[in-house]
């Protein structure tokens, strides 16, 4: 297994984990966005360039521009955080506004999309569906969560090797941890894996964490203990990604992956398996 590499690297290389949806096809809040509307008054037919004119004399309303393209203010800030390096939106505005609004428009399609709601005429139906729109976009978070299961399955799968999902294993004095892959017997697991993103922020994150905590307090000398977690909202969680971290850099657990290094995670794996004569 290789050593822990620089914890920088490691937050540089998360990746958002759920595409953007349209929110003119799906889910949005139509009663904030005919506020916008008004908001934006004579900006009908602007452009980019308009739009970063009215930004930097309008700071505080850039959420509108996020609800506009189907961002709540949490999502906004992960992704300014992601892209800027600050959650700050009213200092971009007055700093940076052609940057941020060119920055809304490449990433979300800001211009089109606003074009086509503020000419759109919303209908009580439309309301009721934006009111449902939370429980849309918990099904969506969970859908993304379960993005690095299936990958991580997948090669399991692909090995050759016997698995168990979402399940328990046996470590030390009989005492059991969660998993989200368990190679091997539970009872006598050979390599565990957890498997945790998150675009969005959240206790949720430190329950992850106390998980990984966990299978690395009661796995057995034998035991190989890795983790995959991606994600942008762990950046805004930077000191529960960094306890996970520590752990490795500890060797108390054994690999700490993102999606994009998901080779290293196959060959190590390969490896151990090999090792183990589990292929």
């Amino acid at each position: 297994m290789s050593d822990a590499g620089d914890f920088a690297d490691y937050l540089n290389s998360l990746g958002r984990l759920t595409s953007h949806v349209d929110p003119t096809t799906s889910t949005p809040e139509a009663e904030r966005i005919a506020v916008a509307v008004d908001r934006l008054g004579g900006l009908l037919d602007a452009d980019a360039t308009g739009l970063a004119a009215w930004v930097r004399d309008n700071p505080a309303d850039v959420p509108v521009l996020g609800l506009a393209v189907g961002l709540s203010q949490e999502k906004l800030k992960n992704a300014l955080r992601d892209r800027f390096d600050t959650t700050g939106w009213y200092g971009l505005a007055r700093t940076q506004p052609v940057e941020l609004v060119s920055w809304l428009d490449a990433e979300f399609d800001l211009v089109r999309t606003l074009r086509a709601q503020m000419s759109k005429t919303y209908t009580f139906a439309d309301i009721l569906v934006a009111r449902a729109g939370s429980r849309v976009t918990a099904t969506r978070a969970g859908a993304s969560g379960r993005r690095i299961e299936d990958e991580i399955e997948d090669i399991a799968r692909d090995l050759g090797l016997d698995y168990v999902t979402r399940s328990r294993f046996t470590g030390r004095n009989g005492r059991t941890a969660p998993a989200d892959l368990i190679i091997g017997d539970p009872d006598s697991a050979d390599i565990v894996v957890a498997a945790k993103g998150f675009d969005s922020t959240g206790s949720k994150l430190t329950d992850a964490v106390r998980e990984i905590e966990e299978m690395a307090e009661v796995r057995l000398p034998k035991q190989l203990v890795l983790a995959v977690i991606d994600g942008i909202g762990w950046k805004s969680r930077q000191s529960d990604l960094r306890r996970i971290h520590q752990l490795w850099a500890d060797r108390q657990i054994d690999g700490m992956y993102t999606l994009v290094g998901l080779d290293r995670f196959r060959a190590d794996v390969t490896e151990f398996a090999q090792l183990r004569r589990l292929i």
